[in-house]
């Protein structure tokens, strides 16, 4: 952990214990906000979706193509729930009306927004080559002033109330608006978005397939901001999960969000599973742009996994495998975003 983030820190828990909450916050606030600067290397070759798995795609033959016939579009609109009311985007693809597709519900990290959030991790171009929808909430700056979801607040840790509540009515209304193939919606975030995610997950596991977390914190992690700064910086209670198939991706250099809450997590998941072990598969290996991993698998073999747990060595706060085009990305990889989604495709439907 840097000097000035481990400074904040220390500041959020000094006033936190002298009482001055508003000033607490405050200093949390940018503690969330203060992530790992976006790699400068160049970003991965894009994939496309071919018989079960993502591939690299064909060079363009031009340096800039024209846009796609039927790529699909990205609208705009807005939900209301429990008293709150939040934007969002969503992906619709090109086939979209055609038959019954998968929805990806992702919540984006501190200061970022749908649109910044789609562009550094490229779910959008997976999402027209596989074919489903992607739903981006957006956090209000008058809910944050640093546009994170408020994982930490016991307020925001209750069934049907909430940012949780709010975001679970929207992915039901989305799903019978569409058409959504209900059985297979899925929900990942990034850092406070990730811990979002676990949440949601845990408090409306009937909505959701399965769960991707990256960089983030399970659920129940912290109830009040004291405890979120615990958490951050070694890891709180284990939390709790719902039995749903979880892949978590953390750089073994994060200081913003400390390692060990991917443990937890999938710990946390396994637990809810009725299956804690040892991983029945271990990789290691080197990602095309460099990043090196270290991925366990959780369940019986040859069959889909229950968990997968992605230690990104040497990696910070940043999304594993992201573009330059978003922010907090790192290039290097392994590719977060074609790996979530290879998880989720062939997680078994929910029933």
């Amino acid at each position: 952990m840097n000097e000035h983030l481990a400074e904040l820190m220390r500041r959020a828990t000094r006033l936190t214990q002298g009482g001055k909450l508003a000033a607490a916050t405050q200093a949390l606030q940018q503690v969330l906000a203060r992530q790992s600067a976006a790699a400068t290397t160049a970003a991965p070759a894009p994939l496309v979706w071919r018989d079960g798995a993502f591939e690299p795609a064909a060079p363009p033959a031009q340096t800039v193509p024209p846009p796609a016939e039927g790529a699909g579009r990205f609208d705009s609109g807005r939900h209301e729930h429990g008293g709150l009311g939040r934007d969002y985007k969503l992906f619709i693809p090109a086939a979209a009306g055609t038959r019954a597709l998968p929805l990806l519900v992702m919540l984006h990290g501190c200061t970022q927004d749908p649109d910044d959030f789609a562009a550094g991790t490229g779910m959008n171009a997976l999402a027209r080559s596989g074919a489903f929808f992607v739903l981006y909430p957006a956090q209000a700056a008058e809910a944050n002033p640093q546009r994170c979801w408020n994982w930490f607040k016991h307020n925001h840790q209750r069934r049907g109330s909430g940012e949780p509540g709010l975001i679970a009515d929207l992915t039901r209304q989305l799903v019978r608006q569409h058409g959504i193939d209900a059985s297979r919606v899925y929900i990942a975030g990034l850092s406070a978005g990730g811990a979002m995610a676990a949440t949601v997950a845990a408090l409306h596991p009937e909505l959701y397939a399965a769960l991707g977390v990256h960089s983030g914190l399970p659920c129940g992690a912290a109830q009040d901001l004291n405890g979120a700064l615990a958490a951050m910086r070694g890891g709180g209670s284990a939390g709790h999960a719902a039995a749903l198939p979880t892949i978590v991706f953390h750089g073994d250099r994060d200081a913003t969000v400390h390692p060990r809450n991917g443990d937890a997590l999938i710990e946390a998941a396994l637990r809810a599973a009725g299956a804690p072990g040892a991983a029945v598969d271990v990789h290691e290996g080197v990602a095309a742009g460099g990043g090196r991993y270290t991925r366990m698998r959780y369940g019986a073999p040859g069959r889909p996994a229950l968990a997968e747990h992605w230690r990104l060595h040497g990696a910070g706060h940043a999304w594993s495998g992201g573009h330059r085009a978003g922010s907090y990305t790192d290039p290097a990889g392994p590719d977060a975003s074609a790996e979530m989604l290879r998880f989720f495709l062939q997680a078994a439907p929910r029933r």
